[in-house]
């Protein structure tokens, strides 16, 4: 029998994918007690999991080695159908990112009311696409959450929908032509991943008038094939003009939705969201692991960056949906050769 595993780092509420610069997992982490789920960083999108086979005896002495040790291993080992794979995507530069380079008091502008792409933005946008398509990634993602504004739609749908839309075909498209004023065609939802519209995910609330949004019924106008089903309120009840969202809050809300994410059958989803909700979320996570790694979770994510993690979920939140086959198929004896006439211990015996 062949279990399907993935290899990561216990003991973290999330798991990122190392960079291409760091191929390697760190050799020591402090002892903690477990928590409920784990994030670790991926060293490529494209091989996100390890698929390996042990023998009972493998196990047991890899088990007896490490019982003794002082330290953790460095490595962990989890069933593939309780890990996610998570590609997260900060928005692409957005006029709001210009006039607050020159000005921060600039975002306290009603000028910047829900904040567009800038051209430049949609170049970057336009070489993300290109990426995800060329790595393959684009085939593999089962469904696109996107933060609810007008700048993240944007990059949302250009690098994770269809192509072109044309008139005729009998389907909505993503997005509508020249959406925030950005002269661009309108984007097709054929051959693409569903795309869902999530608050959980917008950026610090409050005062910043950029991170204001439209109605609902505005961006259905927009953004035609997006589903905005989990959004309650047509209006945006949860901005305050004179009160900012506390960084603790954030990080709060930030784990109400990776709890979330756990809800969901897809095993391989993008988040395209922004660069406070995710400094703030990723903040919690790693404080076991080594001081590089934690700095790899952690580190803020420039204009359109795509970083992709796994998060382990240890706690049966999640799916259980599995490619395990149980073997014994047909049942007959199946005592190990080695331990024929030992008991098996109770941790390999369930």
């Amino acid at each position: 029998m062949t279990n399907n595993l993935f290899i990561g780092l216990p003991n973290l509420i999330t798991i990122p994918f190392c960079s291409s610069k760091t191929n390697h997992f760190p050799t020591h982490i402090k002892r903690h007690q477990p928590s409920s789920s784990g994030i670790v960083p991926f060293s490529s999108p494209i091989s996100s999991s390890i698929r390996c086979s042990f023998s009972l005896p493998d196990l047991c002495y890899f088990y007896d080695s490490i019982a003794d040790m002082d330290t953790v291993s460095s490595q962990g080992l989890y069933p593939l159908h309780h890990c996610k794979t998570i590609h997260l995507v900060r928005h692409a530069q957005g006029i709001h990112n210009v006039a607050g380079e020159l000005d921060h008091s600039a975002y306290l502008s009603p000028e910047l009311f829900d904040a567009h792409l800038t051209p430049l933005g949609w170049q970057q946008v336009d070489n993300l696409r290109k990426h995800v398509h060329s790595s393959g990634l684009s085939k593999r993602i089962e469904l696109v959450v996107v933060s609810p504004l007008l700048r993240t739609m944007q990059t949302a749908v250009a690098v994770f929908g269809g192509q072109g839309y044309m008139d005729g075909i009998d389907v909505a498209p993503l997005m509508v032509e020249n959406v925030g004023k950005s002269s661009r065609p309108a984007i097709s939802s054929l051959n693409s991943p569903p795309f869902v519209a999530v608050e959980l995910c917008r950026e610090h609330l409050g005062v910043h008038w950029c991170d204001k949004r439209r109605s609902i019924t505005d961006y259905k106008q927009l953004f035609p094939a997006i589903d905005f089903s989990l959004i309650e309120s047509d209006d945006d009840i949860l901005w305050k003009p004179d009160v900012r969202e506390a960084n603790e809050e954030v990080a709060a809300r930030g784990l109400k939705f990776l709890n979330w994410l756990w809800t969901r059958k897809e095993k391989e989803i993008a988040v395209v969201t922004h660069s406070g909700f995710l400094i703030h979320t990723l903040g919690a996570f790693g404080n076991d692991c080594h001081p590089t790694m934690k700095s790899e979770i952690c580190r803020p994510f420039k204009n359109c960056e795509l970083r992709s993690v796994v998060t382990v979920d240890k706690s049966m939140i999640g799916s259980t949906d599995t490619f395990d086959h149980h073997g014994n198929i047909p049942c007959g004896p199946d005592v190990p050769s080695d331990n024929g006439n030992e008991e098996i211990p109770d941790a390999f015996s369930k």
